[in-house]
């Protein structure tokens, strides 16, 4: 990977991160506020974003109200903050007002191998062992085998029964088809509470890591009850060689600094936003390199395997309760195989990569790639923002 030293510039303005629609939607930011050294729930107001802190300190609790949306829209707040003063922030600066992930106290959880397009790379990290050399060949012998033997298959169903029987035949049986085609999902805590960061930020990929992609997500934001309340962008950084070597290093693959951004706000259901939007929602994906490469991919939720209500059960239930709400990130469609340097390596991240996610009702989630070990140290957790609040008079 090149030096982080040679990066795009960010340019972010207003047009470029708002929803296409965003006269008509219920937007919930967070911003960092220097004056009292701490995040602030705010909402978006066309080119301005108003502090809601007095009503709702907590994005977490917000969510918790039946009149979210009105308050959203309607009340009263306190400081107001031009929006393209806070995406003008330099990255990792504290002095300064910026915009962060839009959730808080939520536990951030993921769902994983939705998508039969990229459950079949997670198999082919699997038989590489994490090796991207191997995985033109694998992917050729793979593709071979199971064909459309996975279109249009119901997880959980007969049909998938069979698919199964018939890859297990083949020697290509995985812990992810399990996953994939099976009546279980893949769940699992993606980063720890307030670990996410926001539009505008540095993203994280370890240094170790040699073959890795930007995964492109919707995000789902639901309350203790288990009831979604509206959505956003994620991107869930995906390290291919760790994961590949071993299922088990699953947190050491996707749990680092800076490896979880959200953004840019949360879009809150209403008359004009709701399941059925989030159920078709295109997700767009462009990274731009810092040596003029430019990549472009998409997502699209009408392929998604399981519904996304069917992920929600799956994770809130009965068997398990978040007081404090969750986000629920639901998989991607888009796993880049095209190659960026080395014939037959495929696509890994270059250090200064300009990685856009972008849906127009959801707006754009923008961040650059660094290593891990040199984004934005992690100091502001779950201690420091309840000393804040009770500072702040707010709790």
């Amino acid at each position: 990977m090149e030096s982080a030293a040679a990066r795009p510039r960010r340019a972010l303005t207003p047009g470029s991160v708002l929803p296409e629609d965003a006269g008509r939607a219920a937007l919930v930011a967070r911003v960092h506020d220097p004056e009292c050294d701490g995040p602030c729930v705010a909402a978006v107001r066309g080119e301005h974003v108003v502090d809601l802190t007095a009503l709702a300190p907590t994005v977490s609790g917000l969510m918790e109200r039946e009149d979210a949306a009105a308050v959203v829209r309607e009340a009263g707040g306190g400081q107001v903050w031009p929006l393209d003063e806070l995406l003008e922030a330099p990255p990792g600066r504290r002095d300064v007002p910026h915009l962060l992930a839009p959730v808080d106290l939520q536990v951030i959880k993921a769902a994983g191998v939705t998508f039969a397009r990229s459950l079949l790379e997670r198999v082919i990290e699997e038989r590489t062992g994490g090796d991207p050399a191997q995985a033109e060949r694998v992917r050729a012998r793979v593709g071979q085998v199971v064909g459309g033997a996975l279109d249009g298959v119901r997880p959980g169903s007969p049909e998938a029964d069979r698919a199964k029987e018939l890859l297990l035949a083949e020697g290509l049986w995985s812990q992810y088809l399990e996953v994939g085609i099976g009546p279980d999902p893949e769940v699992f805590t993606k980063a720890p509470v307030l670990s996410a960061v926001g539009t505008g930020a540095d993203i994280g990929v370890l240094s170790a890591s040699v073959w890795n992609n930007p995964e492109p997500e919707a995000v789902l934001v639901v309350d203790s009850r288990g009831r979604v309340r509206g959505a956003t962008l994620g991107n869930d950084v995906n390290l291919r060689d760790i994961e590949g070597r071993s299922a088990l290093l699953l947190s050491r693959a996707k749990d680092n600094n800076a490896s979880c951004a959200i953004g840019p706000f949360i879009r809150l259901f209403d008359e004009d936003f709701g399941l059925d939007a989030v159920r078709g929602l295109d997700i767009d994906l462009r990274i731009d390199g810092p040596d003029g490469y430019v990549l472009h991919g998409s997502s699209s939720l009408r392929e998604i395997s399981r519904d996304v209500l069917d992920l929600v059960a799956a994770t809130h239930g009965p068997h398990h309760q978040y007081p404090d709400g969750f986000v629920l990130f639901t998989g991607t469609l888009f796993a880049p195989t095209e190659d960026r340097k080395t014939p037959g390596a495929g696509f890994t991240h270059e250090y200064g990569d300009l990685v856009r996610i972008s849906s127009p009702r959801l707006g754009a989630l923008v961040n650059t790639v660094v290593p891990s070990e040199q984004a934005a140290p992690w100091t502001f957790g779950v201690g420091a923002l309840m000393r804040n609040l009770a500072r702040r008079g707010l709790l």
